[in-house]
């Protein structure tokens, strides 16, 4: 149990929370850690290391070389493929046999030399008689085709080409002014005015005063009552946590009365403990159904075949 705080079944509901970490082995770094602590203890086989390949015997099973062709002739294989030609020629009964002539090559394409057939009178080059070439005439004579595609080429198309008509450059201004000149030369007299409005307002300035104006009033300084500026009694005061700056005064503080609470009833026992009551059940570190069913069904031999953890 703690000094202080509340004890493990308290806050867990164990006796004795352990550690999460480890079990309370010391740690020992890895460069204290034995490799191979098996090879360390007990007697271990021992064997001789392997051996590097040099001139010597040894590092071989046989304790003597032993030479391929040890103690054996040499042999021309030259020497002996010429005796066996001279042997196979001596079975011959005569001289070897030759043609009487070689095969005879064609001479060029269509020539027959060389065949059995000898020459194809169909098929013979001379050129047969024919009648004597007879020319069919000269053609008429026609002037040569003009050049160009029509556009842009006088005198190339069928139809004839059309005269050029000038065109003035102002012509519709000179026509416009043709006809104003027309029509005024119509007219009879000027444009028509109307002369019957009123002359009496127009004619008058309706703001020219006939009468003089009145002579000016000359306006004298009023005289002011108070003759020296308004000046307050003191400046305005600030509320600085207090009742300062304010119209009324600050209320005299009234002595009120401390009146206590009623003390609450302390339940004890006979021995005068006060009585703390049970502690409800407490949430414990449960591992997961998933980790449970890991470390129960799968290990170090079949986890390979294993295709599911869970239970279902």
């Amino acid at each position: 149990m703690p000094p202080e705080g509340k004890s493990d079944m308290e806050r867990v509901g164990l006796f004795k929370e352990m550690g999460y970490i480890s079990i309370g082995d010391k740690y020992t770094s890895l460069i204290y850690r034995p490799f191979n602590e098996s090879a360390q203890k007990n007697k271990q086989m021992l064997c001789v290391g392997p051996k590097k390949k040099s001139a010597l015997q040894a590092g071989y099973f046989d304790t003597q070389f032993k030479r391929i062709f040890e103690k054996e002739a040499l042999t021309d294989l030259v020497k002996i493929q010429r005796q066996y030609k001279i042997q196979q020629a001596k079975k011959n009964l005569g001289k070897a046999f030759l043609p009487s002539s070689g095969e005879k090559k064609p001479s060029g394409i269509g020539s027959y030399y060389g065949t059995l057939g000898g020459p194809t009178q169909a098929l013979s080059p001379l050129q047969i008689p024919k009648k004597p070439y007879k020319s069919p005439g000269k053609n008429i004579y026609t002037s040569p085709p003009k050049k160009g595609s029509g556009y842009g080429y006088p005198g190339v198309t069928l139809s004839r080409l059309d005269l050029y008509s000038s065109d003035p450059y102002d012509r519709a201004k000179e026509m416009l002014k043709r006809e104003i000149v027309a029509h005024k030369s119509m007219l009879k007299g000027g444009p028509f005015r109307l002369n019957l409005h009123p002359k009496e307002c127009f004619d008058s300035n309706p703001y020219k005063l006939e009468n003089p104006l009145p002579p000016s009033k000359n306006t004298e300084d009023k005289k002011t009552h108070f003759a020296v500026p308004f000046k307050p009694s003191s400046p305005s005061k600030r509320i600085g946590g207090m009742k300062a700056g304010t119209f009324d005064v600050y209320p005299s503080h009234s002595a009120d009365p401390y009146i206590t609470r009623k003390p609450k009833s302390v339940t004890m026992n006979k021995e005068g403990k006060i009585f703390h009551p049970s502690p409800g059940p407490k949430s414990t570190p449960v591992k997961s159904i998933i980790a449970l069913n890991v470390n129960k069904f799968v290990n170090f031999k079949n986890y390979n075949q294993v295709s599911s953890v869970m239970a279902y």
